[in-house]
């Protein structure tokens, strides 16, 4: 294990049960690897009607992205904020995450980056079965679009 659930929360904003990454298994430059169990607490905030839907793997993989540029940053520079700006090509192959007990494997890969965007293409697996893919981008260090 290279990172701690409370090392990533430290990186990113999600706190308390919405860091829903436990461990770091694998990083360099392009890739980050994550596992986690959080998928199968029943306390998970994200949970609904009893049962963690695939679709909800984007949120994993966006952590999983939010922690990559972050650890991409130099010693002791202010943390990089950001939102989402686009999902796609998202392939659900189960209707939930739960349905094993199985941990959770988030890959990251980079496969763009700017000062101020990122995309990446992201996978998360139950053992050897692949349960959600696609790519996610989003905006580093803006404000977020105000509300009106």
């Amino acid at each position: 294990m290279l990172m701690s659930q409370s090392e990533i929360a430290a990186r990113i904003p999600h706190q308390g049960s919405m860091c829903l990454l436990q461990e770091v298994r694998e990083l360099d430059e392009q890739h980050i690897v994550c596992t986690t169990r959080t998928h199968l607490d029943a306390a998970n905030p994200m949970r609904e009607n009893g049962r963690m839907g695939a679709a909800l793997g984007i949120e994993y993989a966006a952590q999983a992205m939010a922690l990559h540029c972050a650890l991409q940053q130099q010693q002791g520079e202010r943390p990089r904020g950001g939102y989402l700006t686009s999902v796609r090509d998202v392939q659900l192959h189960a209707e939930t995450l739960d349905a094993s007990s199985e941990p959770l494997t988030v890959r990251a890969e980079r496969i763009a980056a700017s000062e101020q965007t990122a995309m990446y293409q992201f996978s998360l697996h139950a053992g050897e079965s692949l349960l959600v893919q696609g790519r996610i981008a989003a905006m580093l260090d803006v404000a977020a679009p105000s509300q009106t």
